[in-house]
């Protein structure tokens, strides 16, 4: 009994360690979508925040004469009260003596001059910081001082009584913040960047080469697996082999194709080139050889067609290797970015993609991180749920292309 129960807890501390480690992995790799999709959420004053936060926090504000005001706790007579801000006064820099670092001074800027001149102004280094060295009169003498930090002053009144009112340093007060999802950004980024157009023809892209794909690929792999024609395993193994060639080699002569055709800036030019895929009708082969021969020579008796057989017997039984397909065709439609950039013009709004939009976008708003991480948000919460909802088979299709 002892030494089974020892091997019970033994077992229980794997799994517990074992999903432990797994818990830590899996919170690094989300971490990443995380902080993008709450830094889309935050406004812009809370992102340049130091030290950062995850989460997105918005001031806490106040109706005072009809203007909405923040809140801040201030120190008062030694008690911390919730103030609001009903005044912003003139900036001031926090100074402290050189020869005594523990006597400090405020003064506005004017009442401060630089030590060498504004061009040149000479500083000292205090605690490996250097600081910079100003001059200020104080009971009538010229005192050398280093600034220590600087900000500006408010007017702060007690919400239920606005006579009662305080002069502060807004470096000496602590802003009242509450955890706020700012969705606005989700519609600024629409509305800069004609993100909406770009979201719908992605989706228009995707769907159709997903589609052609599948079919291009059904068609292909039963002919190849199940029909006997002259030079079927040389004509499959050329095909095959154009898996090799890289794209930037069909780059130039698709262009000229395209160009050629006039389908240079049109939507057209980038689904059709994309509905054959070598890897998808590999894909397809290796299943559908896999299948019992009896099965299809039980419905060639039944008087089925070939077509009939295949879209009756053969593709029901291929839904992992057709849901494979179709995911990895869709995660690669969707991301498609060289292609796109190079046949559509990026001042086409009108046929641009969310992989052209965001290229545009990141320079637009540069200034904006939020805007950036809406826009990015946007184009990676399709392809993830895709991914969590079929992650099984990619596993699957791994398998499944070893068939022989």
């Amino acid at each position: 009994m002892k030494r089974r129960s020892s091997y019970h807890v033994q077992q229980l501390l794997t799994y517990i360690g074992a999903y432990g480690v797994l818990t830590i992995f899996g919170l690094l790799i989300i971490f990443p979508f995380m902080f993008m999709f709450f830094t889309s959420l935050k406004l812009p004053g809370d992102i340049f925040r130091s030290p950062p936060r995850l989460l997105p926090f918005a001031p806490e504000s106040v109706q005072v004469a009809d203007q909405s005001v923040p809140l801040y706790q201030v120190e008062l007579d030694g008690r911390i009260e919730t103030m609001a801000l009903i005044d912003r006064g003139s900036p001031v820099v926090l100074l402290a003596s050189v020869d005594d670092p523990t006597r400090t001074f405020e003064r506005v800027p004017r009442d401060a001059r630089p030590v060498g001149g504004f061009t040149k102004q000479e500083s000292i280094v205090v605690d490996g910081i250097e600081r910079r060295l100003w001059e200020i009169e104080e009971a009538g003498q010229t005192l050398r001082v280093f600034e220590l930090s600087r900000g500006n002053t408010g007017l702060f009144a007690d919400p239920e009584n606005l006579e009662r009112t305080v002069e502060r340093s807004l470096n000496d007060v602590q802003p009242i913040e509450r955890v706020s999802f700012d969705t606005a950004n989700y519609q600024r980024v629409l509305e800069l960047q004609n993100l909406d157009r770009s979201l719908t023809n992605t989706m228009l892209v995707t769907i159709l080469v997903v589609l052609g794909q599948v079919t291009t690929s059904i068609l292909g792999g039963y002919a190849f697996a199940r029909l006997r024609f002259p030079g079927r395993d040389a004509l499959f193994l050329v095909y095959l082999g154009t898996i090799m060639i890289p794209f930037v080699v069909l780059i130039i002569p698709m262009y000229q194709l395209m160009v050629l055709i006039g389908w240079v800036d049109r939507i057209a030019s980038l689904i059709l080139p994309w509905i054959f895929t070598a890897y998808g009708t590999f894909l397809m082969r290796q299943f559908f050889i896999g299948i019992p021969k009896d099965l299809e020579e039980a419905a060639l008796i039944d008087g089925a067609s070939r077509l009939r057989v295949l879209w009756q017997v053969f593709v029901p039984l291929a839904g992992p290797a057709i849901a494979t397909q179709a995911t990895f065709t869709f995660l690669y439609a969707w991301n498609s970015f060289v292609w796109p950039l190079i046949v559509i013009n990026t001042g086409n709004f009108s046929n641009q993609v969310l992989t052209l939009s965001l290229m545009v976008l990141q320079g637009r708003a540069a200034d904006s991180p939020a805007l950036v991480m809406a826009g990015t948000s946007i184009a990676v919460a399709v392809p993830l749920l895709i991914f969590v909802l079929a992650q099984r088979y990619f596993v699957e299709g791994i398998a499944t292309t070893g068939i022989k």
